[in-house]
């Protein structure tokens, strides 16, 4: 299985390279794999150890610095040709990669003809595929992870749920909303599952813009009338999840999700689903003797092939 996964990730490597100057995207990128857009970024970065844009950009900035030492053509026309939309985008990708500008590098090139040689060693610490490259057929770690990971059939879930935008650590406000909320309904965590959403790859998308559900499943039944602003409603999929059951601090939990996609999933014989994860938030952290979480995560997934 993990095969597989090498397989269609090197795709998209081959196809980056083949490609870095054109414009590219994600949705893109995640045709040419054929994993699910809604996790491609995730599995390629656990796959690679950039996400998949990073790894353009480097792309991108190894051939400009070909361009630069070898041709005489503007800083501009090189921005352009190598796929940047502007110079000074270009100029803080390459000066991130290199350690200083694409114009500071040229003009050191008149006085060093060695120069190019110099960056051979900052090349060679670029993100590599070595890690994506080494065997996974560990039976200690595979048995491991078939006592630790469940695969479970879920219903879909009609819920109530509280949107908080931020960071994944500061989710406390929205589920006390919902928790009051959920009080003045009659629904309480004996009867009900509290579920949280993560809905955007800190990867991707600045700390400051995430955004999270905190959930709250509801009865059949339930009257979704009356409610005005205090919380909004949504159907949450079913389907199949494998499951990774979590206990320790919440600054920890991103772990989880590094686990799984990393270790667990390109030797499982699954893929992921095109379906947000769910945590099953099982206790409140803030009432536990050590102050942990106690999250079941739940990945969607399907038969791979």
């Amino acid at each position: 299985m993990y095969n597989d996964y090498r397989e269609r990730i090197g795709k998209v490597v081959a196809y980056i390279e083949d490609h870095c100057c054109q414009p590219l995207n994600l949705d893109t990128l995640a045709g040419v794999s054929h994993f699910s857009k809604y996790h491609f970024t995730r599995i390629f970065t656990s796959v690679v150890g950039v996400t998949p844009m990073a790894f353009v950009n480097m792309k991108r900035i190894q051939h400009a610095l070909v361009l630069l030492t070898d041709t005489n053509q503007t800083i501009l026309e090189i921005a352009g040709q190598c796929g940047f939309e502007s110079v000074s985008v270009f100029n803080a990708h390459f000066k991130k990669q290199y350690g200083c500008t694409p114009g500071s590098l040229r003009n050191s090139r008149q006085n060093n003809s060695n120069f190019p040689s110099a960056f051979s060693n900052k090349q060679a610490e670029s993100p590599s595929l070595a890690d994506y490259n080494r065997a996974r057929s560990n039976p200690l770690l595979r048995r491991a992870w078939d006592h630790m990971v469940e695969i479970r059939q879920l219903p879909g879930f009609e819920v109530a749920y509280v949107r908080h935008i931020g960071s994944y650590l500061d989710t406390f406000a929205a589920w006390d909303k919902l928790i009051r909320w959920a009080g003045q309904q009659g629904l309480h965590a004996e009867n009900q599952h509290f579920i949280g959403i993560s809905l955007d790859d800190g990867e991707l998308v600045e700390e400051s813009a995430c955004r999270y559900d905190a959930c709250i499943t509801l009865p059949g039944g339930f009257g979704r009338e009356g409610h005005l602003t205090q919380v909004e409603f949504k159907t949450l999929s079913g389907g199949m999840y494998a499951v990774y059951p979590y206990y320790d601090t919440v600054d920890k939990f991103v772990l989880a999700y590094e686990s799984m996609f990393s270790l667990w999933l390109p030797c499982s014989g699954y893929e992921a689903d095109d379906r947000p994860c769910l945590e099953f938030c099982l206790n409140d952290p803030m009432k536990d003797k050590e102050g942990k979480c106690k999250v079941d995560l739940y990945i969607p997934i399907k038969q791979s092939g």
